[in-house]
């Protein structure tokens, strides 16, 4: 068996209906920083240092949001945090800023693990896990 040809995650593209509301999730909220911004796409460049987001505005008002029971796409994406606090925290955070919350922090099945889904401003599901380390 080979090696991996690939080695991570350099960033991830979400297209998103809101994209100032959306990056400010992400800086304001966890702390990220903005990148860049490309006015002609437009799109903006968020990163929390070890991963980066790439925001794209759509052109119109999407006709329907995402079902991930119904569509192909992204399902959801998943960000670590270093600590149970750090997860409780954020939860706390984003309840307080009006964020959707689809579950509160949770254990993991038969897992050490913690995790929480939530919404961003454009409706993608996004997930926080401490592993439990």
């Amino acid at each position: 068996m080979s090696n991996p040809i690939t080695k991570g995650v350099h960033h991830i593209g979400l297209t998103v209906s809101r994209l100032e509301e959306s990056a400010n999730f992400f800086i304001s909220l966890l702390g990220w920083k903005e990148v860049k911004r490309n006015p002609e796409y437009p799109a903006i460049y968020v990163s929390d240092g070890s991963i980066m987001l790439t925001l794209w505005a759509t052109k119109e008002e999407p006709s329907i949001q995402f079902n991930r029971h119904k569509n192909i796409g992204l399902h959801h994406v998943a960000l670590s945090v270093e600590s149970e606090d750090d997860l409780n925290a954020i939860h706390k955070r984003l309840v307080a800023n009006g964020t959707k919350i689809e579950f509160a922090p949770e254990q993991l099945g038969n897992t050490p693990a913690k995790h929480m889904m939530c919404f961003e401003p454009s409706g993608i599901r996004v997930e926080f896990i401490w592993l439990g380390k």
